[in-house]
């Protein structure tokens, strides 16, 4: 076995805003590239806050793809290697989707230090986009904020760094196994795996694909992978695997092969990002049954029904809540734990946890914060208004999966999307929904609004924040309103305390709510761009009755109100949101 030297110890002089957001720490991809030593600096700190024992377990690396990943993964192997892990695992290509890495940590427990995942998740790439080091933790979530914390003192401390200069680069076009041995480390084994199989198993051992398969072959489905990671996944998957038999000839995979730039696209799967797919379908009403598309990271998805038919991400979280038992991974005694939202989701998922017997948890948003009730056996399913759906077979929010699940819930009941949704809300009644983006505005605006409108709806009296709301809806389009709906009934800033932990975040989101369940008004600053701000506006109303209204037709009070209580318009000088979901 061949031998290399000793590790070095580089000098370098700490930054100060190297702190994890949201899903780890994203930037534009320059500051990666030319701030001296920022890349090693962050990968140092996550690494040193990993156990001290870390000899013969292994350390999971990929990505999304994205500009700059493969020359991460080589400073990451170097730096990792000089600080004691001497067994890591690395995805063809450097491409590991999400939920891939949250699979092989838990495959691979208890023997596994966590993972370390390149990615922006859905942010543009490329050297004018942006570049994300996201670190997950032995149970195979995103670390908690404990974690990310101690990261973040780490990094701001942070005098030098250890690197192995001289082991061979690894080649990742290949799968293989590459063995050598480093002077006062010991033996290393880095291994370069198919990026795929491991996910495609474990799909296999949740879902019928026989059921899937019989359903597809007579269903036609456009799916877009946005020229992110799921790219290789939606081949071997559905082009493969679920078209064994009876492949259907029109069905479309669109954006499959993964781009440094995603093809100069914005990977993140809404209906204006996505515009290709939901033209697609509404300009073939007939021809195409359903759409998915899934952003960068492979974490969030997209559907759609026939002509375009949106389905919301609260919507899809409910639907599969009431529908669980069609998947054989959840029919089984105790096979449903309890179901979990974040706090800007909508309530659509209460009313089936109310009426089926199931408990509902609300968290603020952040993926992490599903995974101690996970770990704890309290949950089975939960989701994100921000296209984000999983359950408890991994721990992270799952595209591909969620895209199946639904499909499944489809083949069992035989029956088209709006249908599936409108018998839903026939039965359960309807929470509409809206939310509204206004991204990369001027974060000092950003930040005076929320703590001017934080200050207003904490100190201004119910009953004048009441006719404040009556005034602005009175000019929206909903004709002779039944104004005693929109009694404000509380307002705060949301505060959550983990059952399992005991521990508290606080600020997650500004909030109204009316009185009698009829709804609310959200507003919290997004903590996954890279550069600006990005404002967000949750607008829900709830109605037993109405159920097949347009959401955009039905919010538009709210709109209003929402815009005039907050005064986004005239503090942070937008007219429009970016996006609207």
């Amino acid at each position: 076995m061949v031998k290399y030297s000793a590790p070095t110890v580089v000098k370098t002089a700490a930054y100060q805003d190297q702190k994890p957001g949201t899903s780890g720490l994203r930037k534009p991809t320059k500051i990666f590239l030319e701030k001296e030593n920022y890349t090693a600096n962050f990968v140092q700190s996550i690494i040193s806050a990993l156990p001290l024992e870390r000899k013969g377990k292994v350390l999971i690396v990929g990505g999304d793809g994205r500009f700059y990943g493969p020359e991460a993964v080589d400073l990451i192997v170097r730096i990792a290697i000089a600080n004691g892990v001497t067994n890591l695992t690395i995805g063809q290509h450097s491409i590991l989707s999400t939920p891939a890495v949250s699979n092989l940590i838990r495959r691979r427990a208890p023997n596994c230090l966590g993972g370390i995942i390149l990615t922006a998740s859905h942010n543009p790439g490329g050297p004018d986009g942006d570049f994300g080091i996201k670190f997950n933790i032995p149970n195979g979530g995103p670390a908690p904020d404990a974690v990310t914390n101690n990261i973040y003192e780490i990094s701001k401390q942070l005098g030098e760094y250890k690197i192995c200069q001289d082991v061979p680069t690894i080649d990742l076009a290949n799968v293989g196994v590459t063995e050598f041995e480093v002077d006062t480390i010991g033996p290393v084994r880095v291994d370069v795996i198919d990026s795929v199989e491991d996910y495609v198993q474990l799909m296999k051992e949740i879902f019928d694909f026989n059921l899937l398969r019989d359903f597809l072959s007579s269903f036609p489905v456009v799916i877009n992978a946005m020229h992110g990671v799921t790219g290789p996944y939606v081949k071997r998957i559905f082009q493969q695997e679920l078209a064994q038999t009876t492949p259907n000839p029109n069905s479309l995979y669109l954006n499959t092969v993964p781009l440094p730039d995603f093809g100069g696209h914005h990977p993140d799967p809404n209906q204006t990002y996505a515009a290709d797919l939901v033209k697609i379908l509404k300009d073939n009403p007939t021809k195409y049954g359903f759409g998915a598309a899934y952003d960068g990271d492979g974490d969030r998805n997209m559907l759609l029904g026939a002509g375009g038919f949106f389905v919301t991400p609260s919507d899809s979280l409910a639907v599969l809540a009431a529908n669980l038992n069609a998947i054989p991974y959840f029919n089984k005694p105790n096979g449903i734990k309890g179901l979990a939202r974040s706090m800007p989701t909508s309530g659509a998922v209460d009313r089936v946890g109310k009426k089926l017997g199931f408990t509902v948890y609300e968290v603020p948003t952040g993926w992490k914060y599903f995974g101690n009730l996970m770990d704890a056996g309290q949950l089975s399913l939960c989701g994100e208004e921000s296209f984000g759906t999983g359950s408890d077979h991994i721990r992270e929010k799952d595209g591909i999966w969620a895209s199946l699940a639904f499909l499944t819930v489809l083949a069992s009941k035989k029956t088209s999307v709006k249908d599936l949704l409108e018998n839903h809300w026939k039965e359960f009644g309807r929470n509409y929904f809206l939310r509204l983006d206004y991204e990369n505005v001027d974060g000092t605006k950003a930040n005076q609004m929320i703590g001017e409108l934080e200050k207003k709806i904490m100190s201004t009296p119910k009953e004048q924040l009441t006719k404040e709301i009556i005034d602005a809806v009175k000019t929206s389009s909903i004709k002779d309103p039944s104004l005693e709906k929109y009694k404000v009934d509380a307002t705060d800033n949301f505060e959550f305390t983990d059952l399992i932990d005991g521990s508290v975040a606080k600020g997650q989101g500004l909030r109204i709510m009316f009185a009698n369940g009829f709804g609310r008004m959200v507003w919290r600053l997004s903590g996954t761009g890279s550069s600006g701000a990005t404002i967000r506006v949750y607008l829900e109303k709830c109605d037993d009755e109405h159920v097949t209204g347009d959401a955009l037709v039905v919010l538009d009070d709210l709109v209003k109100a929402s815009l005039a209580i907050s005064r986004l318009q005239a503090v942070v000088g937008v007219d429009t949101p970016t996006v609207i979901t």
